[in-house]
C-alpha cells in the first residue's frame, strides 16, 4: 500500500469514527473519558492525521461502547 493510499485510508476511518460518535451523540471528551485516548488525539484520528494502531481502534470501540462479536 502506498503512502497516498494509507493517508486516504486514515481519512476514511476518521470520517467514519466521527459519524459514529455524532450518531451516538457523544463529544470527543465523552469518548476520551470512556477510553485511554486523549481527546486531542481522537480529533487527529477523525481528521486522518494520526497513524492509528489496532489497539487504538479497540480503545475507540470501548469509548464508543461498540461491542465486538465473539
Amino acid at each position: 500500500m502506498t503512502a497516498q493510499e494509507l493517508t486516504a485510508l486514515y481519512k476514511k476511518f476518521g470520517k467514519k469514527l466521527k459519524k459514529i460518535s455524532e450518531a451516538k451523540g457523544m463529544s470527543l471528551l465523552q469518548v476520551s473519558y470512556n477510553c485511554t485516548i486523549d481527546e486531542s488525539d481522537i480529533s487527529k484520528i477523525e481528521q486522518g492525521q494520526f497513524n492509528i494502531t489496532l489497539s487504538a481502534i479497540a480503545e475507540l470501540a470501548k469509548g464508543l461502547d461498540i461491542i465486538f462479536p465473539n
